[in-house]
């Protein structure tokens, strides 16, 4: 499910490459128009910043879901816990709905939400051992079959338009790198139309310090797709095909709970004798209804030489490179009894040994999508196909530079980590120096 290009410029596609490759990606890189819309001069939005922690460890919950109770604003917690959820001056009453896969789900007054230092716990939902053994099935092979046959039923069946907020990053060990981010508009079929979403790019921006990269430059392909694809019960055809499903062990693991609902974790593992990559993860599927309501795989990289071959396009002559680690994620949303796509991401990391060096070259690339807001699309309107986000396009090639900090106005993003913080406030001092020597160059 994706690919990377190393030259003395290195191309890669985390989570779409090598699903990109899978549907004839052409190799040629194909560029987008991006525009900047300014940036509204009056505040019409309150936003609420805070942590969301285990009640008992303090623990921060990574990818943690919040949304405004009987609208669809939605936002999801970064890796450090956090969350940035804006919403509309004119809603002045109602709940946030937090949820977490395996804690009780809590609703938190509106009104009772501060604009920064929110601290939200969530209590461990408890699953009694009777229930599971009295409810679990017998055959999960079955049971994930019957899920992806039930997408017409429990999914989405209308064109609905989305919003979305989507962050790559590209890092040295531990140091970015790159740094794109965008929001989109997603135009999506339903679940059982076999015509693939589109994608319009509404704001963009970037920065990449390409003197961290030594001689290499790192750029992944496919942007928002990348994590668009990652959408199982859209896609299912990137893992579990009606020829490759039985290419998998499935087993059941320990069951867990999610916004009060049972929720059966179903393991797959690929079968000892098969050769070629392919994924092992866990399932989480809703007991009552069959619904996938999240996914957790990894690519199987044991056999480095075929991974290898998944993901690296070009590279130098005197550089192998291989990955190291290859991991998705989906979390689905329910809206009045239909789910759908609300979150996803994935990250990419590789090697690069250098023939005649000591030293070896680690790069990790991650990106990460999540709705923010939809609608019904009723009337079936779709971008006209100059306007469309290209499934082979460089984000970090075409976006504009890190000059405002108010940026993102009233949309709901991602709160960024406080590496990427960091990386910001960085670019941002820069473009201070530069404009104060009367420069205009942006990075």
């Amino acid at each position: 499910m994706n690919k990377i290009v190393v030259k003395f410029l290195k191309k890669s596609s985390i989570a779409a490459i090598a699903m990109l490759l899978l549907v004839g990606v052409p190799d040629s890189l194909m560029a987008a128009t991006f525009f900047q819309v300014e940036s509204k001069q009056t505040v019409d939005f309150n936003q609420y910043r805070g942590k969301i922690m285990d009640s008992q460890t303090k623990k921060p919950l990574v990818f943690a879901s919040l949304a405004l109770e009987d609208s669809n604003i939605s936002t999801v917690t970064n890796t450090e816990g956090q969350f940035l959820l804006k919403i509309p001056k004119t809603i002045t009453s109602g709940n946030i709905l937090v949820s977490f896969l395996g804690y009780k789900t809590k609703l938190v007054p509106l009104a009772q939400m501060k604009e920064n230092k929110n601290r939200i716990l969530l209590d461990v939902s408890i699953t009694e051992l009777a229930e599971v053994n009295l409810s679990v099935p017998k055959n999960a092979e079955k049971l994930v079959r019957e899920t992806l046959a039930k997408k017409g039923e429990n999914y989405f069946n209308d064109p609905t338009l989305m919003t979305a907020f989507y962050r790559e990053t590209i890092k040295k060990r531990r140091r970015n790198v790159s740094l794109s981010e965008a929001v989109v508009n997603i135009y999506k079929t339903p679940y059982t139309s076999v015509k693939k979403d589109a994608v319009k790019l509404y704001k963009a921006r970037k920065s990449t310090d390409y003197s961290k990269l030594d001689t290499i430059a790192l750029k992944l392909q496919g942007g928002p797709f990348n994590a668009l694809f990652v959408d199982l019960m859209k896609y299912p055809e990137y893992i579990f095909t009606d020829a490759s499903i039985s290419e998998y062990t499935f087993s059941f693991d320990r069951s867990t709970r999610i916004n009060d609902r049972l929720i059966y974790v179903v393991n797959f593992t690929q079968h000892a004798y098969i050769d070629d990559p392919l994924y092992t993860g866990k399932l989480y599927i809703d007991a009552e209804n069959k619904i996938l309501t999240s996914a957790i795989y990894s690519l199987n990289i044991t056999n480095k030489d075929k991974a290898s071959k998944m993901f690296v396009r070009r590279k130098p002559r005197n550089a192998k490179v291989y990955p190291t680690e290859v991991a998705y994620r989906v979390d689905y949303r329910e809206k009045n009894g239909r789910w759908y796509y609300g979150y996803s991401n994935v990250l990419l990391e590789f090697k690069v040994n250098w023939n005649k060096k000591l030293f070896n070259s680690v790069y990790s690339m991650t990106c990460e999508m999540a709705v923010t807001d939809w609608e019904k699309n009723l009337t079936e309107e779709a971008p006209k196909y100059k306007d469309r986000i290209k499934s082979s396009i460089i984000l970090s090639d075409t976006a504009i530079g890190f000059s405002d900090p108010d940026f993102w106005g009233e949309y709901n993003i991602i709160e960024p980590e406080k590496s990427i913080e960091s990386a910001i406030k960085k670019i941002q001092r820069q473009l201070k120096r530069v404009n104060a020597k009367g420069g205009t160059s942006a990075p």
